[in-house]
C-alpha cells in the first residue's frame, strides 16, 4: 500500500516538474537578472531555473534517502547484536550455574567419602576395626 501511494506520488511530482518547465519556457520567461552558483552564471528562463531545482531537489531526495537506509541497516545490526548478546549472557548464566551445581555435589560426594572413609577406619575401644571395615585378610592353609 505505501510502495503503490508512494509510485502515485511520484507520477505527480513528475507531472508537475514537466508542466512547471514547459509552461515557463521562452523569451517570455527570462530571468531578470542573473546570478551564479559556485561560479556559473545561470541565465535562461523561469523553467529552466525550476528544471534545476527539481534536479538539486532529486539529489538530494536520494542523498536522504541514502543516509536513513544506512542508519535503518547499523540500527538493525545493532538490534541483532544485543539480542545476540543477550542469548549469550542466558546461555552462560545457564552452563555457570550446572557448572556451579556440579561442583557443589562433587563437593558433598567427596565429604561424604571423607566421612564414610573415617567411620569405617576408627578403631573402637578394643582396637578392633569399626563397623564396615573390611574385615582382616585370612591366612592361607599350609600346604
Amino acid at each position: 500500500m505505501i510502495v503503490i501511494l508512494g509510485l502515485i506520488l511520484l507520477v505527480a511530482a513528475s507531472i508537475v516538474g514537466v508542466a512547471g518547465v514547459l509552461g515557463n519556457a521562452g523569451s517570455g520567461h527570462a530571468l531578470t537578472s542573473g546570478f551564479s552558483v559556485f561560479g556559473y552564471d545561470v541565465t535562461g528562463s523561469t523553467g529552466t531555473l525550476f528544471l534545476y531545482g527539481i534536479v538539486v531537489g532529486a539529489i538530494g531526495m536520494l542523498g536522504l534517502s541514502m543516509l536513513l537506509g544506512g542508519a535503518r541497516r547499523t540500527a538493525r545490526r545493532g538490534r541483532a547484536a544485543r539480542t545476540e548478546l543477550k542469548q549469550s549472557r542466558r546461555e552462560t548464566a545457564v552452563v555457570s550455574r550446572d557448572r556451579d551445581d556440579l561442583l557443589h555435589q562433587r563437593e558433598t560426594d567427596h565429604a561424604d567419602q571423607e566421612a564414610d572413609a573415617r567411620y569405617t577406619a576408627a578403631p573402637d575401644a578394643d582396637g578392633r576395626p569399626g563397623p564396615g571395615a573390611d574385615p582382616p585378610p585370612a591366612e592361607a592353609p599350609p600346604r
